[in-house]
């Protein structure tokens, strides 16, 4: 991973935020860019196995999305800088499933990517 964004790390912008409105407990959501950009991207989402490959975020379940290449894929690199979207980038929203088997998916897709 070349970056993550999660208001729970001390070094995020948004962590003091966290800290007053919901005593440090940030939320399941998370991104973070993945080396390689848009084609470890793609090879990432689709390597997740448990992960579902959605868009949308805040379900009970985990689901991951790499918008360069979904929801933001008609969009040319000015265009993307515009809407804060890297090509490396890749949202997690985590579900309620088991933390080891969430990591072991998100380790073994790295891995492929």
């Amino acid at each position: 991973m070349l970056w993550v964004n999660y208001a729970g790390l001390k070094s995020s912008p948004y962590n003091e935020m966290s800290q007053k409105i919901t005593n440090g407990k940030a939320s399941g959501i998370l991104s973070f860019g993945i080396a390689g950009g848009l084609e470890a991207g793609t090879r990432f989402i689709d390597a997740l196995n448990m992960i579902l490959r959605l868009v949308n975020i805040g379900d009970a379940k985990s689901l991951a999305c790499h918008p360069a290449s979904t929801t933001h894929r008609q969009l040319n690199d000015e265009e993307l800088a515009n809407a804060g979207v890297s090509r490396d980038l890749i949202r997690l929203s985590v579900g309620i499933e088991n933390i080891d088997d969430i990591i072991a998916d998100v380790s073994q897709a790295l891995d492929k990517a």
